[in-house]
């Protein structure tokens, strides 16, 4: 059989990429990442992979293009508000209960899902004693959520689900509109930090209380959720809480023993591990 063009061109691409750059898509899902890398290089007029690789080798300003077509930006403010109102009364009570809070949002994409947390936080008095570190591999990514600038379209729905999720005042009241878009207050980033972190091949970022890592594990293979699950057991404090995306679980990871059950539909746990 004829080797396949197109999965040589990938290897030598995902290869190329960790040793100029050191960013490791090795394990990432297959197919996932074939689909990102082919719209790279149409985007960029490109005839093939082998094209994009080069490009991405000698062209050092380049590279962000190259990393911020590879993420998957794709959030909305109090996506599934029922996950949100479960944090509310399954998770804040106990976060309640410490002085300070430190809170890690993984892949945290532009920034929805940090605002998000940011304003139910405030609503439950808990935001003044509490750290959000929102990381994400794409520094283009980190950029957009710092300027909490979304379409105004995009308003009616997430007012809805604010809603849903438990809110007690108007999403209005978090934000100033302008012509089409909104820009949410700069107050709800008072205690946020932006940071680059690469679950891929990054150490333990923070000690936490409540890690959210929503629909990022989906686009790794099988190995690199392990890693990814078992360096989130290693930064929750005993008895944190960690939160999945709906379409992901941890059954089957090699973390699985770490963790006991809160909330299944929503995909909440708390850490178990005895030390």
């Amino acid at each position: 059989m004829e080797p396949d063009l197109d999965e040589i061109e990938l290897d030598l691409f995902v290869e190329a990429l960790r040793r100029r750059h050191g960013y490791d898509l090795s394990q990432y899902a297959r197919a996932s990442l074939k689909r990102r890398v082919q719209g790279l290089v149409r985007q960029h007029g490109l005839a093939h992979i082998g094209e994009l690789t080069s490009r991405t080798l000698r062209d050092a300003s380049f590279l962000p293009q190259v990393i911020e077509g590879l993420s998957v930006p794709v959030s909305e403010m109090f996506r599934d508000p029922f996950v949100f109102a479960a944090l509310r009364t399954k998770v804040f009570p106990t976060l309640a209960s410490y002085p300070s809070i430190n809170i890690w949002q993984a892949g945290c994409a532009h920034g929805e899902e940090v605002y998000s947390l940011a304003i139910l936080l405030e609503e439950a008095g808990l935001y003044d004693r509490s750290q959000i570190y929102a990381t994400d591999f794409s520094d283009a990514a980190l950029a957009r959520a710092r300027e909490g600038i979304f379409p105004a379209r995009e308003a009616r729905a997430a007012s809805q689900r604010y809603q849903q999720a438990g809110g007690t005042r108007t999403l209005a009241d978090y934000y100033h509109a302008r012509y089409d878009l909104v820009k949410l207050d700069e107050s709800l980033c008072r205690n946020v930090v932006f940071a680059n972190h690469n679950l891929a091949t990054d150490g333990v970022f923070c000690e936490a209380h409540l890690i959210l890592c929503r629909n990022v594990l989906i686009y790794f293979n099988n190995a690199l959720q392990d890693r990814t699950l078992l360096l989130f057991a290693d930064s929750l404090v005993r008895g944190g809480f960690l939160c999945l995306g709906t379409k992901e679980n941890l059954a089957l990871a090699s973390a699985a023993s770490s963790f006991a059950a809160v909330d299944g539909p929503a995909r909440l746990f708390r850490s178990v591990r005895a030390t």
